[in-house]
């Protein structure tokens, strides 16, 4: 039965700009890394070849270092790999793949479809019909071709393309590299392996993308997967297995404290986070100083645990308790400007005069509150 690995979306050479350079470089490092447990996935389950649905790089631009890396990470397969260029690699008459092709850096077992046409995989009798990008963005079906396309008798009919199914995705990203919804229909495609979509979407029996193998922006599509696709012969329905093959999980979370046990609860949702995740988190509502105290800490720990943690709290209303001031020692003039920045928090004109007054607040009772190392750091991240 002849078997494939189908992936796409690999990004290399993608920038973290966003995050503290130590975990940008991990980040970007991962994504090299996933290319080498993709590899060792493909020998242990002996697939007949990879299929990669474009996007290999993140840019043209990348350095020759990181496609020399890239290259050398698909060691761990020698059987074959067909690759075609998406929207961020296309196949340009000077492209990323060409400066690839002057260094000798890609493998003999690597076929670059940077044309249009069929790629022929004898030793399991299938053709791979590939639809390489020769421009950024088309408006033109590139699949098209397929339909005419003639193959071997009895042989296998892949099809490999990246872009858009039309009606499938969401409609601000179909106008640009449409793919017709019933390609595998009028091209009698077996199967149709897809790049572009970032997460894991099965579109129909013979049609998926599989999306990035390891996540790189806070989107909860189901990204870090492969897909191995089983085909027992031509016409037959394939076997399609999705694989997990990334290692961060980017976490997008909106904590709200309504009431004091909300805390207790966010307290241990951050405790509860792992050492690969990725996580941003913003927490809205209001609290007293002992809560904004415990929300603080507990960030920090997490901080500590995690892969990467950004978080926000411009949207948490900082509100000391009569007894909170009582306790700062915060009377006269000290209580007069606590009232007044907890009214402008609260009241304020504007956002922007809001978050001043929230940051003043959490300064002043950072300072007056001996139990709390530094509260002025939660405004500077806010």
């Amino acid at each position: 039965m002849p078997r494939f690995l189908h992936t796409a979306d690999w990004q290399i050479g993608r920038r973290y700009s966003h995050f503290d350079p130590d975990d940008a470089a991990l980040l970007a490092e991962a994504r090299t890394l996933v290319v080498e447990q993709i590899a060792a996935l493909a020998t242990d389950r002996a697939v007949d070849a990879v299929l990669v649905a474009g996007d290999v790089f993140d840019a043209q631009t990348v350095g020759d270092r990181v496609i020399r890396r890239l290259f050398a990470a698909l060691s761990g397969f020698a059987g074959p790999w067909v690759m075609i260029p998406g929207n961020h690699d296309a196949a340009l008459s000077e492209s990323v793949w060409t400066r690839a092709q002057r260094l000798g850096a890609v493998p003999a077992n690597v076929h670059l479809a940077l044309t249009a046409g069929v790629i022929s995989l004898e030793h399991c009798k299938a053709a791979v019909l590939c639809a390489p990008l020769t421009q950024r963005h088309t408006y033109n079906d590139t699949t098209d071709a397929f339909d005419g396309r003639q193959t071997p008798d009895g042989w296998l009919r892949i099809g490999l393309a990246h872009g858009s199914v039309e009606g499938i995705l969401p409609s601000e990203i179909d106008s640009a590299n449409p793919i017709a919804s019933n390609r595998c229909q009028t091209a009698r495609l077996d199967y149709l392996a897809l790049g572009d979509w970032h997460g894991l979407k099965i579109v129909n029996e013979r049609c998926a993308y599989s999306g990035t193998p390891e996540q790189e922006r806070f989107r909860g599509n189901e990204p870090g997967y492969c897909i191995v696709v089983d085909v027992d012969g031509p016409g037959a329905i394939p076997k399609l297995e999705a694989v997990r093959v990334g290692r961060y999980q980017w976490l997008d979370l909106s904590l709200s404290v309504a009431v004091p046990t909300d805390i207790d609860q966010i307290c241990a949702r951050l405790a509860s986070l792992a050492g690969d995740d990725v996580v941003q988190v913003a927490i809205s509502g209001r609290t007293d100083l002992s809560g904004q105290r415990r929300l603080t800490e507990a960030l920090g720990r997490a901080e500590a645990a995690v892969r990467s943690l950004r978080y926000d709290l411009a949207d948490l209303l900082l509100l000391p308790t009569e007894d909170d001031i009582a306790a700062l020692h915060a009377d006269g003039y000290l209580a007069q400007v606590i009232a007044e920045l907890r009214d402008e928090q609260a009241n304020g004109r504007d956002a922007e005069q809001a978050r001043v007054a929230r940051e003043a607040l959490a300064i002043l009772c950072g300072a007056l509150d001996t139990g709390v190392s530094s509260v002025s750091a939660v405004g500077a991240t806010a």
